[in-house]
């Protein structure tokens, strides 16, 4: 019985802390895809500006790239 009431009156442990940890690993992660996804957007958008173009110059004048 003594060893439970002691068990009880310890101070809890950091459970809290690991849900912010968590929140933070999350958060940076996030960053990380935004990041990713701007950065490659616009190779990936040049990369088909570029195979458009050089398609459409050459076929006829009436195809449109936009």
């Amino acid at each position: 019985m003594l060893q439970h009431l002691r068990r009880l009156a310890r101070p809890a442990t950091d459970r809290g802390a690991t849900a912010v940890e968590y929140a933070l690993m999350v958060a940076a992660i996030a960053a990380l895809i935004v990041g990713i996804v701007f950065g490659l957007g616009k190779v990936v958008l040049n990369t088909f500006t570029k195979t458009c173009s050089s398609i459409s110059s050459g076929t006829s004048a009436s195809t449109s790239c936009a």
